[in-house]
């Protein structure tokens, strides 16, 4: 990793949707979709999807602190995807699906944990936050047709439907955090 660069491992639904957004976050240098949290060694997505390997889908967010901090990452991460139900976001079930922070310090377990009890005591959202945190774990990158997905995969239709309303409401609430 860069010298000076920390890295967020987060889950949410499907990586493709986290991905899209936070390639669009100022100060995120790179976003990685992969798999971690599971029992199986170089899991493919076939096996995740299945839902046995006990994986989920991550991105790992590479971001430069100086431009934008950890909280912020998990601010955004809490806006783009339903904290409150387990194994799934929308359409997409499964324990793959599950919300997780997957953190890469005590600090940033302490951050997670913070950000979570201040959501639920302004009581944000209308049900309990089911966000798991946990400690890092074996991660193993995605597929290269899982890289990119929405930048290479537009018009498909669970980019049109799913991924682009995600996006509109990112731009509008962090129009501030867009990259420029």
């Amino acid at each position: 990793m860069e010298h000076g660069l920390e890295t967020a491992t987060l889950g949410g639904g499907c990586f493709w949707c986290l991905e899209a957004v936070y390639q669009q976050v100022d100060g995120v240098v790179a976003v990685e979709s992969g798999y971690t949290g599971g029992h199986v060694d170089h899991p493919t997505y076939q096996q995740v999807c299945e839902g046995a390997t006990g994986h989920v889908e991550v991105v790992r967010v590479s971001f430069d602190p100086s431009v934008i901090n950890y909280r912020e990452i998990l601010e955004i991460f809490f806006a783009i995807h339903d904290p409150t139900t387990p194994d799934r976001q929308g359409n997409d079930v499964g324990p793959q699906y599950r919300s997780a922070i997957f953190t890469h310090s005590e600090a940033q377990r302490a951050t997670a944990e913070y950000v979570m009890r201040e959501l639920a005591a302004a009581k944000v959202f209308d049900a309990p936050i089911v966000t798991q945190v946990e400690p890092e774990q074996p991660y193993w990158r995605a597929e290269a047709s899982h890289q990119n997905y929405y930048q290479d995969h537009p018009s498909q239709g669970y980019c049109a439907f799913v991924i682009s309303p995600k996006l509109a409401k990112f731009r509008q609430q962090f129009g501030a955090k867009l990259r420029k």
